[in-house]
């Protein structure tokens, strides 16, 4: 007999399920969230907030030892890493606590440990036994997945969200995966002080980006840090000794071996979804639990949200959208999921922000489109700041319709803000080209790339 009959119960309290919770606890519904690592999930805890502290540190030490361009005498600049870590973990401990705080005073009854469905109305909770609800919210987010190199059980390396939390910085690190985690790290290490190797196995960083992108982000990785960037690369195997860990990679057909202090796998996530879903017969794959656009499982009373969901948007601001969306829709809303002006955002510097189509995606599409492209050295800013190496692109339909932006350069998601409200609202891009825009500014970037497009 499950002892708790609840209006809902959500499993994760990541961005998603604290969205659901708190809406439905303003619905006056009996709530509850079922948590079992750190309140906040992998967003508060390792991924999102960790890294935009701990790179919002490197950027600024970084920033400094390269002020000597502008005057700034900074050759004997240190940093007192314990105190680093401690700064991260303080502001890990306190928005966890935080989240906690805010879901009970809203009425939000708060459960720790393991969930697991054992039917679709019932779950068993580590510690609290078996609760039942009418209604479920899957929200469990992701969870790193092994590669499958030869050697990952013998050889001690680093997973993406414990790499921030070394015992110190290591001398030399090679960094297996560019996508956005990767080059994250690349550049936090390489601000930090180590050299750098990184290897993709696809022909550029960032390969889900256009070429563009990741090209300009090896370059800069390449000129200001001197990261050794390995493209087309497959990491077949790990060696450790007592002194250093070996890569052992294939490169232009031959295979080939480098030396580090410390390796960080940053090869990619996976859905969680090991929580009995079988059991309350939800459909699901290796990508994450199918959903329809009202964001509700093959099971009625069973819905779903966040980056267990399977599909290609991921992150904060997505997974508390569809958090909202789901926790409307349980008790008679209709509406559905409308990803128009969500971005991807890359916490390097310079920023990474890609929102809607790209090129690449319209051209397998067989679109036909318009692509307005706007290099850093063609606005004031740039030279103001000694920053030249990126850009923004803005691409369009025949009619003006704005189909999709991407921007490399400093601040690049707030300057696409703007082109966010323009393709949420279908406005056309020539409102873009004739809203005024500060001539020194990084936003003038955004009013010649609209103008191009005309």
């Amino acid at each position: 007999m499950a002892k708790t009959d609840l209006d809902v119960a959500i499993i994760g309290s990541g961005p998603a399920g604290v969205a659901a919770a708190k809406m439905l606890a303003d619905m006056q519904k009996r709530v509850a969230v079922i948590e079992e690592n750190q309140w906040g999930g992998d967003a508060i805890n390792q991924r999102d907030l960790p890294f935009k502290a701990a790179t919002s540190f490197s950027h600024l030490y970084g920033d400094a030892i390269y002020g000597e361009r502008y005057g700034i005498s900074s050759k004997t600049l240190r940093f007192n890493y314990p105190s680093v870590q401690h700064y991260i973990k303080r502001v890990i401990k306190e928005s966890s606590k935080k989240i906690k705080d805010e879901l009970e005073r809203a009425g939000v009854k708060c459960m720790r440990g393991r969930a697991h469905l054992t039917s679709n109305t019932e779950i068993s909770v580590e510690s609290e036994g078996k609760i039942s609800a009418k209604k479920i919210l899957i929200a469990t987010g992701t969870e790193w997945k092994d590669p499958g190199i030869a050697g990952v059980a013998t050889t001690k390396f680093y997973k993406p969200d414990e790499a921030i939390f070394m015992e110190r910085v290591p001398k030399t690190v090679m960094i297996v995966g560019g996508g956005a985690t990767g080059v994250e790290l690349a550049q936090y290490f390489s601000e930090m002080g180590s050299r750098v190797a990184i290897a993709e196995i696809s022909e550029r960083l960032l390969p889900r980006e256009d070429a563009e992108v990741g090209n300009v982000l090896q370059q800069f990785l390449e000129k200001r840090f001197d990261v050794k960037v390995l493209t087309s690369t497959r990491v077949i195997a790990l060696e450790e000794n007592a002194v250093t860990k070996r890569v052992l990679f294939l490169n232009g057909g031959a295979e080939k071996m480098v030396q580090v202090e410390e390796v960080i796998l940053a090869t990619g996530s996976q859905p969680a979804t090991d929580i009995g879903l079988e059991n309350a017969k939800v459909k699901f794959s290796n990508k994450g639990i199918s959903v329809d656009r009202m964001l509700r499982t093959n099971v009625k009373n069973i819905f779903a949200a966040g980056d267990v969901v399977a599909g290609d948007i991921s992150s904060v601001e997505v997974a508390e959208f569809q958090g909202g969306l789901a926790a409307g829709n349980m008790f008679g809303g209709k509406n559905y999921v409308n990803y128009d002006g969500f971005m991807r955002v890359v916490e390097t510097d310079p920023q990474v922000a890609v929102m809607g189509l790209s090129e690449d995606d319209l051209t397998k599409r067989g679109k036909k489109y318009k692509s307005s492209l706007v290099r850093l050295s063609e606005v004031p800013i740039a030279e103001a700041t000694d920053f030249q190496m990126g850009f923004v692109k803005l691409i369009t339909d025949k009619k003006g319709g704005i189909l999709g932006a991407q921007a490399v350069c400093p601040n690049a998601a707030e300057i696409l803000q703007e082109v966010a409200v323009m393709m949420r609202h279908n406005f056309p891009v020539i409102e873009l080209a004739s809203a005024p825009h500060v001539g020194i500014g990084w936003n003038e970037l955004v009013r010649k790339a609209a103008r191009k497009s005309l």
